[in-house]
């Protein structure tokens, strides 16, 4: 703890009066660069929850080292070795200076749990912590992927598919096609298309809160009754002072927000490519070539899912 800023030292020092129950805690999943970190703050805009950061990452907590990048875990495997320390970081029972770095509430009874590593383990989550309520934020897979070569990722698309499991049970009809991803734009946005795959494959509607990024922005009226009813918080103007977007209360008008910047980016090659890999997948009726999302498409396929996957 030595050298560590006084603020995360803080954030270590928390009291959780919670501890024991992952029904007091809130889990916000993501693809990577989908927004995730931006929401988790909208969520906890009056600051009382335990903030945990990305507790599902294998080279940053240990007790996770276990785990892979990208994790999937059929909703019946009661392994102790993945059980015991999402047990422990779900219920409050884990301190770690990478997972508490942010958090500034230093007593609390209920936990936002943050990760853009847990998409694929949804499903097991429900059907081993039954009654934790999961919130899933989409956005466009190109705004998603040319963020991602902006800042250099990697891509861990190879030890995705080294899962069997998880090609048995999702993805034997586009495995091929996968595995022929011709560069870093198409690998990545398989990855994205794995990620949002899974899960609505394993949730039906109501089972879990989708989150649209661009609807947020747009339509943050809409979106953030619909989030905060769903996990039973009262929401007031703060919360959209958070969202970077006016109250609707306000009288002040502000200019629409910016959420194609991405097209500046992707070619017109690339474009036609992305619209074919989501329809691979069916997600080619969420997000398509225009910027906004059809969260009545994401429904729709949930429905036709549902009970047709692990």
């Amino acid at each position: 703890m030595v050298g560590l800023p006084f603020s995360r030292l803080l954030g270590r020092l928390h009291v959780d009066l919670g501890r024991g129950d992952h029904r007091n805690t809130v889990f916000l999943a993501g693809s990577g660069r989908s927004g995730t970190t931006w929401l988790s703050g909208v969520i906890n805009y009056r600051g009382r929850y335990r903030y945990v950061f990305e507790p599902f990452n294998p080279a940053r907590v240990g007790a996770f080292a276990g785990f892979g990048s990208k994790q999937y875990l059929r909703p019946d495997d009661t392994r102790e070795a993945f059980l015991k320390p999402a047990r422990l970081a779900l219920s409050g029972g884990l301190r770690d200076p990478w997972m508490d770095r942010f958090n500034t509430r230093l007593v609390a009874r209920r936990r936002l749990v943050k990760d853009i590593r847990a998409n694929l383990m949804l499903g097991w989550m429900r059907a081993n912590f039954p009654g934790m309520p999961i919130v899933l934020l989409l956005r466009h897979p190109c705004a998603v992927v040319t963020s991602r070569l902006a800042l250099g990722w990697r891509d861990n698309l190879d030890e995705t598919m080294a899962q069997e499991d998880l090609v048995r049970d999702h993805l034997l009809p586009m495995e091929s096609q996968i595995r022929a991803a011709a560069d870093d734009f198409e690998r990545h946005l398989f990855l994205w298309c794995i990620d949002n795959y899974v899960p609505l494959r394993q949730f039906a509607p109501g089972e879990i809160h989708l989150a649209f990024y661009e609807d947020l922005l747009l339509n943050p009226e809409d979106g953030l009754r619909s989030l905060f009813g769903f996990l039973e918080l009262d929401l007031d103007d703060r919360a959209y002072e958070k969202l970077g977007r006016p109250s609707p209360l306000s009288r002040m008008g502000a200019p629409p927000p910016y959420v194609d910047g991405w097209r500046e980016h992707v070619s017109s090659r690339q474009l036609e490519r992305a619209r074919g890999i989501l329809a691979l997948f069916g997600l080619d009726r969420v997000y398509g070539v225009g910027p906004m999302p059809s969260p009545s498409g994401a429904y729709s396929l949930m429905e036709e899912n549902r009970g047709s996957a692990r």
